[in-house]
């Protein structure tokens, strides 16, 4: 798969990092440029930008896109936040109540990242390396799996600290590396991370919002726990609504295992009651962009 590769450093404080999401400026900011797609990334005069792990999606540590903030129960939100800063090489982080980074060791570390475009709010959706990078900057590398292995998306899948979550800019053979990946942090004896407690497809008793934000709250993929905050804050905990609310979002994704296109969460998502379950794995999904 071709992607630009960019080099550069990230930077962490003043920031509120979680486990999917990091600044990164690059060496030579007008590389920017340079991305494809639609969307532009958004980036200030230095260059900095918000950085979008491509294809994993960590826990909520801080979420209020349409009401108060809230989070994912916190455990392995935040075991995901301290090992991505942990693998880019920050060695101390110190962060106020809000989780905002006050001062970080080193102050910036060096990087490089491959990408082949930004999210609708403009987020650079990218691959995160680490040391040497595998070219030069400015320039299409081919990205296989071997490769894909020495990024942090990797790891933090193989560590059971994410999600997978697929566009379909991402090629299948990347995506059957992460598969790969996170099955073997699902088989393990305990389940790794976050698969010791996921009850995504198993259901979740949903009652109130405090039902999947409080620290022994289901853990759950992190889409299907917007979706459910989201509905949450209409006001109405009644989930006999939520598929007809999952269609108006109107989510577009094909489902692998069936080669079926569709439109609406509710196709995967089933509602009995108060128990909320998706019908097929987050790997068995890719979005449209």
């Amino acid at each position: 798969m071709p992607m630009l590769l960019i080099k550069g450093s990230y930077q962490i404080i003043g920031a509120r990092p979680d486990g999917d999401t990091v600044n990164f400026t690059p060496d030579d900011p007008t590389e920017w440029d340079l991305v494809g797609g639609f969307y532009r990334v958004e980036h200030n005069t230095s260059g900095k930008a918000r950085l979008r792990l491509e294809a994993i999606d960590a826990l909520e540590t801080h979420y209020a896109r349409t009401g108060p903030e809230v989070h994912q129960p916190l455990a392995h939100g935040h075991a995901a936040q301290e090992e991505l800063l942990r693998w880019l090489g920050f060695t101390s982080v110190q962060r106020d109540a809000k989780e905002k980074v006050t001062a970080a060791t080193p102050a910036t570390v060096p990087g490089w990242i491959l990408t082949r475009g930004a999210a609708k709010d403009r987020r650079c959706i990218a691959l995160a390396g680490r040391g040497t990078p595998p070219g030069a900057s400015g320039t299409e590398v081919f990205v296989d799996a071997p490769m894909l292995k020495t990024t942090v998306n990797h790891h933090l899948l193989a560590a059971g600290l994410a999600y997978p979550t697929y566009y379909r800019s991402l090629y299948a053979d990347l995506r059957t590396e992460l598969t790969a990946a996170v099955h073997q942090a699902q088989a393990a004896t305990p389940a790794i991370g976050l698969w010791a407690d996921d009850v995504t497809l198993s259901g979740a008793t949903v009652t109130g919002m405090s039902s999947i934000t409080k620290d022994n709250g289901a853990v759950i993929l992190p889409k299907l726990f917007r979706r459910l905050v989201d509905y949450l804050n209409l006001g109405d905990p009644d989930l006999s609504g939520f598929p007809a609310f999952l269609d108006q979002a109107q989510d577009k994704f094909w489902i692998l295992s069936t080669g079926q296109s569709t439109t609406g969460l509710d196709a995967v998502v089933e509602v009995i009651n108060s128990k909320v379950r998706m019908t097929h794995p987050s790997e068995d999904l890719v979005f449209d962009e």
